[in-house]
């Protein structure tokens, strides 16, 4: 039980992610124009489909929407890694599900640091995709040898951040002056850093092995390289987003457009060039590109046999395309998707009753109205009107699309080819913890809120 000075973890979780978005509207001015084309869309869809608003009303989603965001950061140690759990786990968030985007040749494995309980997430829903370097897939030694040795060398939390660290693990919390000096403190970690921290040819030996190489061992931390907005409408974002001057990826990752959306959609614009010095040229300027804008549309969360349907009609669309999807095959693509995703039902009911995504429940002014109804099974309630569905928001990640945005971001020849490599033990040795299985997450939420109904 925590000491009631102590201040929310949840609270301390909201607050962090305001400071990030800030942070990174002063750093990324194009995130600023991101935010307000998102913003627009969302009043937009509020205004003119009054479906989409009742059903964020009647979830508690609306209070959420204008919080919402997910930040990435790539660490470059088990020591890293293992350290930033920790902090995150004072903002109450845990590592869900394990991510390998290897297969599409970017050398890093990922966790998700997000919320878990529903309670929590309603408070806020701030998630930081998080991926570790993988420095054993460097093929030349002494460049590996290097790397690790750079990587060794810095320290990417302020000393003030780990001694509130080890305070709240101490003493089961912090009070609001450590509170928001945690904030400020934790921040120091993600902020851009225009100087790197080796020579000029030192950074082009490590993006020559592969330019994610360079953004994570070249700098003094892992500066935060994008942070995602929720949408309603993520077409209209796409369509919109040139005439702010914003120039989208050709696709869109994820499901295709669909009634009732599904897991997760995203789209970018392309990692910025920024200046930067290197070691051995203090007064001439180099540059480089990491950081990107993202916009997210979220969906139902899928069951284990959702997923399974998902991953076979994603992979017999881009079997059928035969190459990464970009500008030149975006329509053939998008028109592949839509026909393979016309086997996914597409209406809620459809979707619940085949046990393809999980659902929230709740009981009607009618079930209110009528008492004691243990004698009735859950569908005949949900059938006559005493209970309601909604499903429930994906809160993760997808690796396909993860690696998507990576790839088109970081340039088609950065598609090295690292094969079948995952490995889940050894990010979970370094993390120094399991990661959470999401799926078993989802399937407790559902429970919870039929327990609720019946109590």
């Amino acid at each position: 039980m925590s000491h009631p000075s102590f201040v929310s973890p949840d609270l301390i979780r909201q607050r962090f992610s305001k400071a990030m978005s800030d942070m990174y509207r002063e750093e990324v001015p194009l995130y600023g124009a991101l935010m307000q084309l998102v913003e627009q869309t969302n009043r937009h869809v509020l205004q003119n489909d009054p479906q989409v608003a009742r059903q964020l009303e009647s979830t508690g989603e609306i209070q959420r929407l204008d919080l919402e965001r997910h930040g990435a950061i790539r660490v470059g140690t088990a020591d890293e890694l293992a350290t930033l759990a920790r902090l995150f786990a004072v903002m109450g968030m845990q590592p869900v599900g394990y991510y390998d985007l290897t297969p599409a040749g970017v050398p890093v494995h990922s966790t998700a640091f997000r919320a878990v309980h529903e309670a929590a997430l309603q408070v806020s829903p701030f998630r930081v995709f998080t991926s570790l370097l993988r420095l054993e897939l460097i093929e030349d030694q002494a460049l590996r040898t290097f790397a690790q040795t750079v990587l060794a060398k810095r320290r990417i939390f302020t000393p003030t951040a780990l001694h509130l660290v080890e305070r709240a693990e101490r003493e089961g919390g912090l009070s609001e002056d450590h509170a928001q000096q945690f904030v400020e403190q934790a921040l120091e970690t993600f902020r851009w850093h225009h100087s790197a921290t080796v020579t000029a040819e030192q950074y082009q030996k490590l993006s020559a092995q592969h330019r994610l190489i360079a953004d994570v061992v070249a700098f003094k931390g892992p500066h935060i390289n994008h942070l995602t907005p929720r949408t309603l409408d993520i077409d209209i974002v796409q369509a919109q987003m040139p005439a702010h001057g914003i120039t989208p990826k050709a696709v869109v990752e994820g499901p295709p457009r669909r009634r009732c959306p599904i897991l997760l959609r995203q789209t970018s614009f392309k990692a910025l060039d920024e200046p930067i010095t290197f070691t051995d040229q203090l007064y001439s300027r180099g540059s480089h590109s990491a950081r990107f804008g993202e916009i997210e549309q979220r969906g139902a969360a899928l069951t284990p046999k959702g997923r399974a349907l998902y991953d076979r009609l994603l992979n017999a669309a881009r079997d059928e395309l035969g190459e990464f999807p970009n500008e030149s095959n975006a329509a053939r693509y998008n028109g592949l998707m839509e026909r393979h995703f016309s086997e996914f039902p597409d209406t809620l009911e459809g979707m619940r009753q085949q046990e393809l995504a999980y659902f929230r429940y709740f009981v009607t002014d009618k079930g209110q109205a009528a008492g004691e109804l243990q004698t009735l099974a859950l569908e005949d309630l949900v059938r006559d009107g005493y209970l309601r569905v909604e499903p429930l928001v994906y809160e993760d990640f997808l690796p396909v699309s993860a690696a998507g945005i990576f790839q088109s971001n970081l340039g088609d020849a950065a598609q090295s080819h690292y094969g079948e490599h995952s490995n889940r033990q050894a990010f979970e040795e370094a993390l120094g913890r399991s990661t959470m299985d999401e799926l078993a997450l989802y399937a407790e939420t559902q429970r919870r809120s039929i327990e609720q109904c019946f109590a």
